[in-house]
């Protein structure tokens, strides 16, 4: 799939949408039809906090995944994830209710296909942030998605930002690191992701992918 050539618009912090005109008259005209986006990113590079940013931007509504995992004290259900048993899982696998799921760790995880289908029905702007093996079945389902993959500007800045988290001994992080270099292959070489958006700087890597998102929805609009 070709990729989009990154256009870069000077947006506002606030979500006010007028900032960016090819941006507002997009979602002006959201009601015509739904725009899926998807956004990937290994650990370490800001896709987490870059993807609120520009839910708030572009008004638009995350997906909520699915998850076995067992619920921490500071989850909240149906804000996080929505929290289920194996059994009730396996149920919503049988009946097809995701648009991708898989196995992790020992835990489920998937995509419910009711509420992105209605929330496209209803013209939002619907934000998936999963990995690359789901972008990958999201993109058979769903063909029309938009896919960005963000990166760290190169592998010392991943590193340093995986150690500045203070989360792990320095064993783990090298293997997170080797993880995030694998995954970052397998999306380039996956032909999924519209565009690969560098968070060198993050208003700015909020602005490209922002930027990117408005200028395609005009673009399939007219």
């Amino acid at each position: 799939m070709p990729r989009v050539p990154a256009v870069l618009f000077s947006l506002m912090p606030e979500a006010d949408h007028t900032a960016n005109p090819i941006a507002a008259t997009a979602l002006d005209r959201a009601g015509a039809a739904g725009f899926l986006v998807v956004i990937s990113g290994p650990s370490g590079v800001g896709k987490s906090t870059i993807t609120n940013a520009v839910l708030d931007r572009l008004d638009a509504v995350l997906s909520i995944s699915m998850t076995t995992r067992p619920r921490a004290a500071t989850d909240v259900d149906g804000e996080h994830y929505h929290f289920v048993d194996e059994p009730a899982f396996q149920e919503a696998i049988a009946a097809d209710e995701f648009l991708e799921w898989a196995k992790v760790y020992d835990n489920f995880y998937g995509t419910p296909r009711a509420f992105v289908e209605q929330r496209l029905a209803e013209g939002k702007v619907v934000v998936l942030e999963i990995d690359v093996e789901g972008a990958i079945r999201v993109r058979r389902q769903m063909p029309d998605c938009f896919a960005v993959f963000i990166l760290a500007p190169d592998d010392t800045a991943l590193l340093d930002r995986l150690r500045s988290r203070k989360r792990d001994d320095e064993a783990t992080i090298q293997r997170r690191f080797s993880q995030a270099q694998a995954e970052i292959a397998h999306a380039r070489a996956s032909n999924v992701y519209n565009a690969y958006v560098v968070n060198d700087d993050f208003d700015r890597a909020v602005d490209e992918v922002t930027g990117l998102i408005g200028s395609e929805m005009q673009r399939r609009r007219g």
